[in-house]
């Protein structure tokens, strides 16, 4: 596998890891979803990197899994299982990343593709996009991580709605169901994924990473009082607040300089 999932780091703080099939409409191989991780991992070691975009090369987000390769994937539940295990290793990878991980989507992004922006922490479509969560028309079945997933971005009915009936919503749906975060102009797009990038590299990145635990905490039930007072205890002898709150009263941008 040559550069299928690249790992592009920008001047501005922030990194796109690139599903970089676009002759196959940038179809998820199984060698793609166990590389990911990895790709992850990478960005979250880069301490100059405080940001995370994923994005679809050819201006196609995702198609889904290779067909050409579900013969095979699929020939026995062992080895479906098997294959599993690399997509939701790829999928906790982008949900568990430290950083923030915004989706940008541009055509289609259905099944697994679908999969991999809901991981992300926000997922921001150009007009014209499409999406769709297939295992219906397959019959298969949508795990739980997925599902939790897919119901914490659209709620209960939405996701009963899309998983039933497998079929795509358009953009303007996706928008109104919360499926994804923003809805913007093809061109506009760079534009906007800068401005998300200078404005959280300008931000603390203990406050991010704090919030990120607490987020965590919450998506899984865990309404853990005491590990979020600790947290939220311990930004006030940081030195990311010493320097907000001088910041703040002297009427100034702030400078965290916390890596």
């Amino acid at each position: 596998m040559e550069n299928l999932i690249l790992l592009q780091r920008h001047a501005n703080h922030s990194a796109t890891l690139w599903i970089n099939r676009p002759d196959k409409r940038n179809a998820l191989t199984v060698e793609m979803w166990a590389a990911l991780p990895a790709c992850v991992a990478e960005a979250v070691a880069d301490p100059d990197i405080k940001l995370l975009f994923l994005r679809g090369a050819g201006g196609v987000f995702a198609a889904g899994a290779d067909i050409a390769e579900m013969p095979q994937i699929y020939a026995t539940p062992e080895a479906a299982l098997k294959n599993d295990e690399k997509i939701q290793n790829a999928m906790k990878a982008l949900e568990d990343c430290p950083k923030p991980v915004i989706a940008l989507i541009e055509g289609p992004c259905v099944g697994g593709g679908c999969g991999l922006a809901l991981a992300c922490d926000l997922r921001i479509g150009v007009v014209g996009s499409r999406y769709g969560v297939t295992p219906a028309k397959l019959g298969l079945v949508y795990g739980a991580g997925d599902t939790r997933r897919l119901i914490q971005a659209v709620g209960l009915s939405k996701a009963k709605d899309i998983l039933f009936t497998g079929r795509l919503l358009d953009c303007a749906e996706a928008l109104s169901s919360g499926l994804i975060d923003r809805l913007v102009a093809a061109e506009e797009l760079d534009e906007i994924a800068s401005d998300y990038a200078t404005k959280i590299s300008a931000a603390s990145v203990y406050s991010i990473r704090a919030q990120k635990q607490i987020l965590a905490m919450l998506r899984g039930g865990c309404d853990d009082a005491e590990a979020s007072r600790a947290l939220f205890g311990a930004s006030f002898t940081g030195a990311d607040f010493k320097e907000g709150f001088a910041a703040f009263m002297e009427k100034r941008p702030a400078q965290f300089t916390v890596r």
